[in-house]
């Protein structure tokens, strides 16, 4: 395929909304990234391995408690916001709220049992400190929602300028502190930006895209009623918070059982592993954005977006699978040695994820919630036991080896239903707005 051949494809793809969103997504997960490995490894060279453990242990408590409750709301956002019309505003403020004060309930829990979690949340057991963390919480649990409500207005463009201005301050702020404020330096240098960034994000989603959102779809817009998003979260959120207590809650038990050292040389390759993930992931939201929009489409943007996630993600989990060490060493010896095998698992455990983050999301589209639970916490039930029963023999590496077989095996029960959805999928249901999306 020539050059031009594949720019042209590429301008196309970026006319339909699928493909932009999708790729707008994808291209915040590169960034992020990309920005996170120079962050942690400017945390390497300017702080302690205590330090660097220390800080991954408090960002990891942090966003467990933030990003179970926030990223519970994500498939109702991607859901209902593109059919809320007048009430897009509030739904999307709803989603905030909810967010802010179930995470917020859950920090204090964790704050007021701290002897619970092991040594390294100690430093969280000062009033002034545990202040500081619940007030994280709260913040994240806003900025982790910002993302899906723009994805929802069909704004994900967005998404990766906000997160390259929050990650170039937030490293900028990293090397300011660390000789003012070593011991909590990383925490603080990651939450400053994170507050600070509400405040534009906001304006532009309030201020400018919720309003063009209502006007272009008042006329066909069906907004839903409180009974109707109350059944779909019954169904979505319990197996939302199921999935991503694998990411969240797996970090904060492993943190519990080893050093500060070893829990940071675990999380580099922890995260690098859910970071590619993540990319399954992207393409997912955008469909469920695009089925609730059109779900006469449904089974043809599904088929699209199979292909589209795997074209990209194949290579990437081929050279994250090949290049591990090199990639860790970047960090020093010890995080290669220590993290190769974790990160080559996390990889090869994507392929059967882009099935099942497809599957899940044309199920949300579809309002199929029942569904959704049945796989979401039955995943999360495997991946869990899987890990705990494998963490004596194996250490850390039991998260690879959960993840990668936990995985296969869901993607082998729902692959019959897949296909279905894929293939007989068009319902012939109306659409929502009258914007057009090009075909592939």
């Amino acid at each position: 395929m020539s050059d031009r051949s594949v720019l042209q494809k590429i301008l196309r793809d970026l006319r339909n909304p699928l493909f932009r969103n999708g790729y707008a997504l994808m291209a915040n997960t590169a960034i992020t990234a990309t920005l996170g490995m120079g962050y942690w490894l400017l945390a390497t060279r300017f702080y302690t391995p205590e330090e660097f453990g220390s800080g991954q242990a408090l960002i990891t408590a942090m966003r467990l408690f933030a990003s179970l409750t926030a990223l519970g709301f994500v498939g109702a956002l991607a859901r209902f916001i593109p059919i809320s019309g007048r009430r897009t505003a509030e739904v999307i403020l709803r989603g905030y709220g909810l967010a802010a004060a179930t995470g917020g309930a859950a920090a204090i829990g964790f704050l007021l049992t701290l002897p619970m979690w092991g040594e390294i949340y100690a430093v969280l057991g000062g009033l002034g400190h545990g202040l500081f963390f619940l007030g994280a919480v709260l913040v994240w649990s806003v900025f982790t929602l910002q993302d899906v409500a723009l994805t929802g207005l069909r704004k994900a463009t967005w998404v990766p300028v906000n997160n390259l201005v929050f990650g170039l301050a937030k490293m900028g702020l990293l090397v300011a502190l660390a000789g003012s404020l070593p011991e909590g330096g990383i925490f603080v240098s990651w939450m400053i930006p994170t507050a600070i960034a509400l405040i534009p994000v906001n304006f532009l989603i309030f201020g400018i895209q919720v309003p063009k959102h209502v006007r272009e779809t008042e006329s066909t817009a069906q907004p839903p009623r409180l009974r109707e998003m109350g059944r779909f979260l019954a169904g979505d959120f319990p197996g939302t918070l199921s999935m991503l207590a694998i990411v969240y809650l797996v970090p904060v038990l492993i943190a519990a059982r080893v050093g500060e050292a070893t829990f940071g040389r675990f999380s580099m390759a922890h995260t690098l592993g859910c970071m590619i993930e993540l990319l399954a992931m992207n393409m997912a939201v955008s469909l469920t954005v695009e089925g609730s929009f059109d779900r006469s489409r449904l089974a043809a943007n599904a088929r699209r977006a199979l292909k589209r996630a795997l074209m990209i993600i194949t290579p990437i989990i081929g050279v994250a699978f090949l290049a591990a060490p090199l990639i860790l060493t970047v960090f020093g010896s010890d995080f290669a040695t220590e993290g190769t095998t974790l990160l080559r698992l996390m990889a090869l455990a994507v392929l059967p994820r882009v099935l099942i983050e497809v599957y899940l999301s044309s199920l949300r589209a579809l309002g199929k919630a029942r569904k959704l639970a049945v796989v979401q916490i039955g995943l999360a039930v495997l991946v869990l036991v899987s890990i705990m029963a494998l963490f004596p023999f194996v250490g850390v590496n039991a998260v690879g080896y959960g993840l990668l077989l936990s995985e296969l095996l869901v993607a082998l029960l729902i692959f019959r239903s897949l296909r279905k959805i894929l293939k007989f999928g068009e319902t012939g249901r109306h659409r929502v707005t009258q914007r057009s999306s090009e075909a592939a």
